[in-house]
C-alpha cells in the first residue's frame, strides 16, 4: 500500500510548457511516475516528451482519465489552477508554488470545503511513494523503499531526513511535503490519519517549525488514536519571536509557536523528539528498538 499516490496514479502537469514543468516532468517520467497530460491554452495539440497538451483540466481528464494533477504556474495564476482541478473534479492536486497571496488561498480554502479533491501544499516539495510514484520536485536518488512514513513542513530538511535514514540502511513508505504555508490543505494530522491506515507505514517521522500549533494538535490525536511509534523533530528553536523564518507560515506570534513551547508540549505527549537535525536518523533508530521494529524496517 501506499499513502495518497501510487504507481496507478495518472498525472496531470498544469504548467507543463514552462520551464520548471518541463524539468520535473521530465524527472517524474523517469521515476516511472505516470503523467499522462499536460496543460497550456496557448499550446494545446503539442506535447512535451511526448505527453500531449491540452487547453484546461477538464478536458485532459475527459480524454486521459487523469485523476491527480501537479501546478507548475507562477503565483498570480496558482490559484485558479488549482480551483480548475478542484471544478474538474480530480483526487489530489499538489501546488508548488510558493509566494500565492493568502486572499487567494482562502478562495481556494473554500472551494476545497464542497469537493472531494486532497490539495498538497502550495509552496511545498510535493510527496512521493517509494518506487510507484513521484510527484513533486525532491531528489530521486536518495530515496529506499521501506516502511517509514514522512510528513515534514520544510523540503530541504525532509531531504536531509530521507538520506540519513536511507544511509542507516532504512526505508521509506511515502513522504509527504505538506508546505510552509499558514493557509494550505493537507496537514500533518490529516497525514498521520493516513499513514495509521496504511498496513506498510510502520512508524512515521515528522519534521515541524516554528509558527502555528498544527503539530502539538496531530501528536495529541497521534498519543489516544495511533500505535505506531511516532519521532519528531521541530526546527526553529533560535528564531526570534515576531519575525517570519523562510516559510510564511513559519513566525512565532503567541503562546505555543515557538519551537521550544512545541518540543515540551511533544514530549509531554510522549513523542520521541530528535535535539538536532543531524540526529533524527539516530533518534528514530532507538525508538524502533524499543518497539521491536528495528530488524523489519531495515532494508536488507
Amino acid at each position: 500500500m501506499s499513502v495518497f499516490v501510487n504507481q496507478d496514479t495518472r498525472v496531470i502537469v498544469q504548467g507543463i510548457t514552462g520551464t520548471q514543468g518541463k524539468l520535473h516532468t521530465e524527472l517524474m517520467l523517469k521515476y516511472g511516475t505516470k503523467i499522462v497530460a499536460g496543460t497550456n491554452p496557448k499550446k494545446a495539440g503539442t506535447t512535451v516528451f511526448d505527453v500531449p497538451v491540452f487547453a484546461d483540466v477538464k478536458t485532459a481528464k475527459e480524454e486521459t482519465g487523469a485523476n491527480a494533477s501537479i501546478i507548475f504556474v507562477p503565483p498570480v495564476a496558482a490559484a485558479d489552477s488549482i480551483i480548475e482541478a478542484i471544478d474538474a473534479g480530480l483526487d489530489l492536486v499538489v501546488c508548488i508554488t510558493e509566494n500565492i497571496p493568502a486572499l487567494d488561498m482562502i478562495r481556494v480554502h473554500d472551494r476545497l470545503q464542497d469537493s472531494h479533491t486532497r490539495l498538497i501544499g502550495p509552496n511545498c516539495p510535493g510527496l512521493i511513494s517509494v518506487d510507484e510514484c513521484k510527484l513533486g520536485i525532491m531528489p530521486q536518488d536518495i530515496h529506499l523503499k521501506g516502511h517509514i512514513g514522512i510528513v515534514s513542513r520544510s523540503g530541504s530538511l525532509t531531504y536531509e531526513t530521507i538520506k540519513q535514514l536511507s544511509k542507516k540502511g532504512i526505508g521509506q513508505s511515502t513522504t509527504v511535503g505538506i508546505g510552509g504555508d499558514p493557509i494550505k490543505g493537507t496537514n500533518f494530522l490529516d497525514v498521520l490519519k493516513a499513514f495509521n491506515e496504511d498496513e506498510e507505514t510502520y512508524a512515521i517521522v515528522l519534521i515541524g517549525e516554528i509558527g502555528s500549533q498544527d503539530e502539538q494538535l496531530a501528536c495529541a490525536w497521534a498519543k489516544e488514536h495511533m500505535e505506531k511509534p511516532l519521532v519528531a523533530f521541530i526546527g526553529g528553536v533560535s528564531a526570534p519571536p515576531g519575525k517570519r523564518m523562510g516559510h510564511a507560515g513559519a513566525v512565532v506570534n503567541g503562546k505555543g509557536g515557538s519551537a521550544r513551547d512545541k518540543i515540551a508540549a511533544l514530549k509531554e505527549l510522549g513523542v520521541s523528539v530528535a535535539p538536532i537535525s543531524d540526529q533524527i536518523g539516530d533518534t528514530l533508530i532507538e525508538v524502533l528498538k524499543e518497539h521491536d521494529l528495528l530488524e523489519k524496517c531495515m532494508v536488507k
